[in-house]
């Protein structure tokens, strides 16, 4: 048992289809519920809120959220997935498969993003360096102990032949080099420290071609140098979506967590629970009377 402890609940990979996804906004509110029950200190939500990259599908992420008492600061951290930033049904079409300026769909993804953080940077950004943007760093200090959220955005343009479904991950070297500036480092200093990530650090990761071909349209294609920069801020964990599996795993002396997927088991959540003194656990929760 540890004392003096903060509790994390994370869940990943809602996929909601917007108001009429009446199903996935019940079990959602069901699940803040009990969150709210347990008085879990912080939610982490890490990405695929919708399925479609639409506004409208975020606002109703943002509106239950606030009917449950979880929209705040103190109280949630969310980013976006691939989802939430690539509409595929609009990229394939012919006048952009055929795009030879792969640079346009660059653009579209960081319209997508300054969107996404105008709709959800009350949770992202504590309204002192001017507005919400990738990476950022967000500290709570409890009594026991300050936790360190450090996000980026993995989510990579769509491209034809290097991005066929959307749904590699890369993160921008720039996010990554200003992780290692030295005002992060003393933001950082004396946290517990929790990577935020949408893409999986491990996806399959065996020798079958089936499996190979998988992990080749989900890896995080800059996996390594992400893994050293969170091992440079001396992060404890990091945690992840993505891939659609409840994983617990460790790479690299970093322990990582994947929060599996909302969508095909919402009932289910992993909550990480911290003491003063650095020392954590972490386990998947069923819901009561979620499962015989």
């Amino acid at each position: 048992m540890i004392n003096k402890s903060v509790v994390v609940a994370h869940i990943s990979d809602l996929h909601f289809a917007g108001r009429n996804d009446r199903r996935s906004i019940s079990m959602l509110g069901r699940m803040l519920e009990h969150l709210a029950e347990r008085r879990v200190d912080h939610l982490v939500i890490t990405g695929d809120l919708c399925n479609a990259a639409a506004v409208g599908e975020w606002a109703v992420m943002r509106d239950v959220l606030r009917d449950f008492g979880f929209w705040s600061w103190e109280q949630t951290t969310v980013l976006p997935g691939n989802h939430d930033l690539i509409n595929l049904e609009e990229e394939m079409r012919i006048y952009n498969a055929l795009n030879p300026f792969s640079e346009s769909r660059r653009t579209v993804l960081q319209e997508r993003v300054a969107a996404f953080c105008s709709m959800f940077g009350e949770l992202m950004a504590d309204g002192s360096d001017g507005g919400a943007g990738f990476p950022f760093v967000k500290v709570l200090r409890f009594s026991s102990l300050s936790l360190a959220f450090v996000a980026v955005n993995s989510v990579w343009p769509w491209h034809r032949s290097e991005n066929p479904l959307g749904a590699r991950g890369f993160v921008d070297p720039s996010e990554l080099k200003a992780l290692l500036r030295l005002d992060v480092a003393e933001a950082l200093k004396g946290c517990f420290v929790v990577g935020l990530c949408h893409h999986a650090l491990r996806v399959y990761g065996t020798l079958s071609p089936i499996d190979q071909a998988f992990d080749w349209t989900m890896e995080l294609i800059n996996r390594d140098e992400y893994v050293a920069v969170m091992k440079a801020i001396r992060a404890n964990v990091v945690l992840h979506g993505h891939f659609h599996r409840f994983q617990a795993y460790e790479l690299e002396g970093i322990a990582v967590v994947n929060g599996g997927s909302f969508r095909y088991v919402p009932d289910r959540y992993s909550e990480m629970v911290i003491g003063e003194r650095g020392e954590f656990s972490q386990r998947f929760v069923d819901l009561p009377s979620a499962r015989k």
